[in-house]
């Protein structure tokens, strides 16, 4: 049907091209071993800022207003900002595009945001009702421990389970006029609830999405797991991943030669339990490392696949359990670029 490819997958016939990209992270995160890759590195967590939520919306502004300069355009020439971030109405995104003044189409789908906004970013330009687009995401360590977990002041340690939500964003402006990576096709997935209950324990919960997200994927495209140089989870973590991989082993997929999870990369070497978590993991580490590779010939083809956790402070307090979401898009390297 048009294009629509099997079940979950869309193919675009016009070009989708990532024309421009910013990054801006936490202190701690550019400590890690991806540090030389981001765009901008905040001295300490505040950034100027009088409040932690005031900080975050730093982060998605800066890392937003890069990705637009890199593309060569002003904000004039963006038809529409796609964005989300963790807290509650999605306010680091709203009140950025107060601020940037740009038509603004809200999103949540928790840590997988990134990838939604490119999702829909991707079919707005693909159906012509749009030009340059701009996607970004944000998340806070301290704006996600106040809302989701514990206030730090509490000092509350964290299990072995748990992850450091990314101080951070990422922006990728998307257009139909000029770039050397393209977006060819994206899987929206299906909402998957594993039963987990524990909301320091974000990896276990998302990997069942993230499975059926890559599994449709590769059915849809009539592909194995070695038609992309690398599948990028957004923020599983180390636990997250390991399910991943034994869940994918058990439905007779390999995927140990190509995962890549952005959460297990951006404090690898550090002591920070299992990893990172947060819409500004997947998104930095996406538009800072990976697109770098990308455009330096180390990377042809890749499938980003951004999971959430559909969980809210309430939901938890009430003893249910956490429904999860994950979303593909599969980007190329233009032959010839």
């Amino acid at each position: 049907m048009g294009k629509r490819v099997g079940t979950y997958t869309v193919q675009f016939d016009r070009p989708v091209l990532i024309r421009g990209r910013g990054s801006a992270v936490g202190q701690e995160e550019g400590k890690g071993p991806l540090g030389g890759y981001f765009d901008q590195i905040a001295q300490d967590a505040m950034w100027g800022q009088d409040s932690f939520e005031k900080a975050e919306k730093r982060f998605f502004m800066e890392a937003a207003k890069k990705a637009v300069e890199s593309a060569g355009l002003g904000l004039k020439d963006i038809h529409y900002l796609l964005g989300g971030d963790l807290l509650n109405q999605i306010i680091s995104a709203s009140y950025s595009a107060r601020d940037l003044d740009i038509p603004f189409l809200g999103l949540y789908g928790a840590c997988s945001s990134m990838a939604e906004s490119l999702c829909i970013g991707s079919m707005l330009i693909d159906g012509g009702f749009a030009q340059n687009i701009l996607c970004a995401t944000s998340s806070h360590f301290a704006t996600a421990e106040r809302q989701f977990r514990y206030p730090l002041e509490l000092g509350t340690p964290k299990p072995p389970t748990g992850q450091d939500t990314v101080t951070g964003a990422g922006a990728t402006v998307i257009s139909a006029e000029q770039g050397d990576l393209e977006v060819k096709s994206v899987t929206v997935g299906r909402v998957v609830d594993f039963g987990i209950k524990d909301a320091n324990n974000m990896g276990a919960a998302m990997a069942p999405a993230a499975v059926q997200t890559i599994l449709s994927n590769l059915e849809d495209l009539n592909a194995d797991p070695g038609y992309y140089d690398a599948i990028i989870t957004g923020d599983l973590g180390i636990f997250g991943s390991d399910i991943l991989l034994d869940l994918a082993g058990k439905n007779n997929v390999d995927l140990s030669g190509v995962h890549k999870d952005c959460g297990k990369m951006i404090f690898e070497g550090m002591d920070k339990n299992c990893g990172a978590s947060g819409c500004g993991c997947g998104a930095s580490v996406l538009n800072a490392y990976f697109f770098k590779k990308m455009l330096d010939g180390d990377l042809q083809r890749i499938l980003f696949v951004a999971t959430g956790a559909l969980l809210s402070p309430t939901s938890v307090q009430q003893g249910e359990s956490i429904p999860s979401i994950a979303h593909a898009v599969h980007i190329e390297r233009r032959a010839g670029k």
